[in-house]
């Protein structure tokens, strides 16, 4: 496979994160001077956002937490020279799952269809783990 496609679905969660991470600061500014947090009740980390903006930080944290499992594959997958087409399609998968998780989260924030999203990120993240491990052990 080459650089391109195996990296292209790492970027556009990326371009993904840094979306949120803007819409977030947004968010807490528009708190900040409309006057729905003070700054004294924030500074030091304080969950006194507004709901909206919690959400929206929260859905923006959460790219750090599943998600680095899907870097470090990459990360390990390219230079191993284990980055096939398999590995490509899943990404595409886990980068779907991903909007949906988060598309969920920022907007009815449905628990149940949420955590389904979460799930099947998961799911396919495992599995890729799996085969990329299978591989190298056995040395396919």
């Amino acid at each position: 496979m080459s650089l391109q496609m195996v990296l292209l679905p790492v970027f556009v969660l990326v371009g993904f994160t840094f979306g949120l991470l803007v819409w977030m600061a947004g968010e807490r500014r528009r708190a900040l001077i409309g006057g729905e947090a003070k700054v004294r009740d924030i500074v030091l980390g304080q969950p006194n956002w507004p709901t909206r903006t919690t959400q929206i930080g929260n859905c923006y944290s959460n790219q750090f937490e599943l998600p680095l499992l899907f870097y470090i594959l990459i990360a390990l997958a390219l230079p191993l020279h284990h980055a096939d087409l398999f590995i490509v399609l899943m990404s595409w998968v886990f980068v779907v799952a991903r909007f949906a998780h988060a598309g969920i989260f920022v907007t009815s924030n449905d628990l149940r269809r949420r955590s389904l999203a979460w799930f099947a990120g998961a799911l396919v993240l495992f599995a890729m783990w799996l085969y990329f491990a299978l591989k190298i052990l056995l040395l396919i």
